[in-house]
């Protein structure tokens, strides 16, 4: 569980436009028209003819078959996702943040906004522009500004406005084709098959990414998801229809040009249409239709996935009246104008150069993410995912591979720079803690995972990879809150801890075990502690808590280690160390800490271990030790290795062939051997160990002594009134030797 200290979690608005809506948009008006559009745009006109002079009729035709296969793949997943979900107003964003979560829908539904509306300066820069070439008495800037505001004024106006001057963009884009179609060659030639050559031409790739955003426009039409009568239908027809439409017309036009000049010209003249075309002119009605056409899908699909972003609770609070809706068709006039200012300041720097490759990134990101998000959904197989267009979930991976890699191939420092975007938003979102109204496959993903994990997790355990996997039995964590620290000390987050809390089963209902659990969640969140918790209850708590210890878990992922407090009450002692005796017989490591839950632990500057060699105890307490010292709580701790020899002679044979020992295992421990001179070790205990802050020592394994009552009762004996002890007993069936050393270091075994 993440912290939450600090943090509010927004509830976002439920959406309050209906899945479809009676007189909405069709497939062809809504979708098809929108799309074909953006597919048919500038680059069709100003540099297909480049593209076949660089790698010929087969080359050219090789790219488009390439790049529209990518196309096809996106629409394949946008057809799953759209006949599985009731699509709202938000187009691309809305599929992903129901799929993936809000943090990534809003992680690509942000930049995607910024780059439709930047967009709309871009094409009608490219308008301006190419309206000056033709009329040099007009202002570039000034006819761009003119042209931001009509289209937003035509947005402003009716959604079916824009549609229905797009369709005298499509007739214009008509007739440029037809006059294409019917026009003459410019020189006799043969026809263009490879290209120019090697020294005139460029690479493959290069020219693959120049063409490839030709045939991205498939998202126009989705963002319209809210404005139409059936997006479930409409959306898979329209996108399907465009880019098979669009492929045609890109697979015939090659041909065309190929026979009518040769590889030189094509690349030298932007306007080789205008000189092949019968009317020459019909080509710039075609140039300044694509432009007009891309600015106007683009002044239409910002404003909705800004207004979709407003009312899922992404945007911060101050922007929130952007997901207002106007009308019976709920126009996003707000988004629109603030698209619109958006859109002047762009054209009023006027130079989109270093913009334009990373806006190209975050549509092709978004791209991408929508086929990852088809392609979990139908690889997680929920029984929540029932799209009625079925895709295989390799399809969607295809998709998603292509989109990252063509980005790449593109522009690696835009990519770059578009990949730093997204996941400072998503971090962004992340803090924010948002949540939503409706569920995502982020659960089933890791469920899937964590299946695999734990599959794979069987059999023999390796002790190169041993961690302590925690269950501490800490009742109430605010009474007991020195173990729960003791346990995330050793875990680091990286092992599993579970905070436990066994009750009389009188006290424990369903319901109150479930408030219970929630409210310690909430608790160890606040004080930012990863952990499981688990409340159960019996007729006895001893009992109770052998029990939990036994059959917590799941496959071969179980608790290894138990820690829990000492106890000193005379009328539960033999039951605490009977429930210690099994919780060894089940192969669980057991830490009982002692000491004064007000001063526990001290300065956190001193461990002392009381080691008597690796076998037995002394490999678990070493690698407690090491765990505790490089925890935040104890990076400063100095932790010594005690022994106790008999002899000063010993003592310098055991100095000798430990240091050697230490320095091999690079724990960071320091030495210390002590000589007891006829003094017991409970004497030598107290006085050696009474100033530091944490002490472990090794318990007596229940097999091998008379009575484990008499035994624990000692050791109790010993740590009184000292600082605050760990008594360990090693019970795991681990050579925790083996999770210390090489395998190639001769270890110092001891007693």
């Amino acid at each position: 569980m993440r912290p939450t200290s600090g943090a509010s979690r927004s509830k976002p608005a439920p959406p309050a436009v209906v899945p479809g809506k009676e007189g909405g948009l069709g497939t062809f008006g809504g979708v098809f028209t929108p799309s074909i559009l953006t597919i048919l745009g500038v680059i069709m006109y100003l540099r297909f003819g480049w593209v076949v002079g660089n790698l010929g009729l087969i080359g050219t035709l090789v790219v488009v078959t390439l790049a529209t296969s990518i196309t096809f793949l996106t629409a394949l997943s946008i057809a799953a996702i759209a006949t599985d979900q009731r699509v709202r107003i938000g187009g691309a964003y809305y599929m992903i943040s129901r799929s993936l979560g809000i943090e990534t829908g809003g992680a690509v539904g942000v930049p995607l906004f910024l780059a439709q509306g930047l967009s709309v300066a871009l094409y009608t820069l490219g308008f301006a522009e190419s309206l000056a070439r033709v009329f040099p008495a007009l202002n570039e800037r000034m006819v761009a500004l003119v042209t931001t505001i009509a289209v937003a004024g035509l947005a402003l106006i009716s959604a079916r406005a824009v549609i229905r001057s797009q369709y005298i963009v499509l007739g214009a884009i008509g007739i440029s084709l037809i006059s294409l179609a019917f026009g003459s060659p410019v020189e006799v030639t043969t026809i263009e098959l490879t290209g120019a050559s090697p020294e005139n031409s460029e690479p493959f790739w290069v020219v693959f990414a120049v063409f490839f955003p030709a045939v991205t426009g498939i998202m126009a039409g989705v963002n319209m998801s809210g404005d139409l009568k059936d997006p479930a239908r409409s959306i898979p027809k329209g996108t399907f229809w465009a880019v098979g439409v669009g492929y045609v017309i890109y697979m015939a036009l090659p041909v065309i040009l190929a026979m009518r000049a040769d590889a030189l010209t094509l690349i030298e003249d932007p306007l080789i249409m205008r000189r092949i075309a019968f009317w020459g002119d019909g080509i710039l009605l075609g140039i300044w239709g694509a432009t007009l056409s891309s600015a106007m899908g683009s002044i239409l699909g910002a404003p909705r996935v800004l207004q979709a972003l407003a009312r899922d609770g992404v945007l911060p609070a101050s922007l929130r009246f952007l997901g207002r809706g106007s009308g019976p068709d709920d126009l996003p006039r707000a988004g629109t104008a603030f698209t619109l200012g958006l859109a002047l300041l762009a054209v009023g720097i006027g130079d989109l150069n270093m913009v334009a490759p990373v806006l190209t990134m975050f549509f092709l990101a978004t791209y991408g993410v929508l086929n990852m998000a088809a392609g979990i959904e139908g690889f997680l197989k929920s029984p929540s995912f029932r799209p009625k267009f079925k895709v295989h979930w390799g399809f969607s991976a295809l998709g998603a591979f292509g989109c990252i890699a063509v980005m790449f191939l593109i522009n690696a420092v835009a990519t770059l720079a578009a990949i730093l975007v997204v996941g400072g938003i998503f971090v962004w979102l992340e803090r924010r803690k948002l949540s939503g109204t409706w569920g995502d496959v982020r659960r089933g993903l890791w469920l899937a995972v964590t299946r695999m994990g734990l599959m794979h997790l069987q059999g023999t355990p390796d002790p190169k990879n041993w961690r302590p996997h925690v269950l501490v039995l800490s009742g109430a964590p605010t009474r007991r809150w020195h173990l729960v620290e003791f346990g995330s000390s050793l875990g680091h987050n990286g092992g599993i801890m579970t905070l436990a809390t066994v009750l009389p089963t009188a006290r424990v209902t369903y319901e109150r075990q479930r408030t219970l659990e929630e409210g310690i969640r909430e608790y160890l969140a606040r004080q930012g502690v990863y952990a499981f918790v688990r409340v159960a209850g019996a007729d006895n708590v001893t009992d109770g808590a052998v029990e939990l210890v036994k059959s917590y878990g799941l496959g071969s992922l179980v608790p290894n280690t138990v820690i829990l407090g000492s106890s000193a009450q005379s009328e539960t002692f033999g039951a605490y160390c009977r429930m210690v005796e099994e919780f060894h017989r089940n192969r669980r490591n057991v830490l009982i800490m002692t000491g004064d839950p007000e001063t526990v632990a001290g300065r956190h500057q001193r461990i002392d271990v009381w080691w008597g060699g690796l076998k037995r105890n002394g490999g678990l307490m070493m690698i407690l030790a090491y765990l505790l010292q490089t925890s935040h709580q104890w990076r400063r701790a100095e932790v010594r290795l005690k022994m106790v020899v008999a002899s000063e002679a010993a003592a310098v044979q055991a100095r000798a062939n430990v240091a050697l020992f230490i320095q091999k295992i690079r724990t960071g421990a320091s030495l210390e051997v002590l000589v007891a001179g006829g003094r017991e070790f409970s004497e030598i205990f107290r006085e050696s160990s009474r100033d530091a802050d944490m002490v472990l020592i090794g318990m007596p394994s229940p097999d091998d002594v008379e009575s484990f009552q008499d035994t624990y009762a000692r050791l109790q004996s010993w740590t009184a009134a000292m600082p605050t002890t760990v008594m360990v007993l090693a019970s795991e069936d681990v050579a925790f030797g083996e999770v210390l050393v090489q395998r190639d270091v001769t270890m110092f075994q001891g007693s």
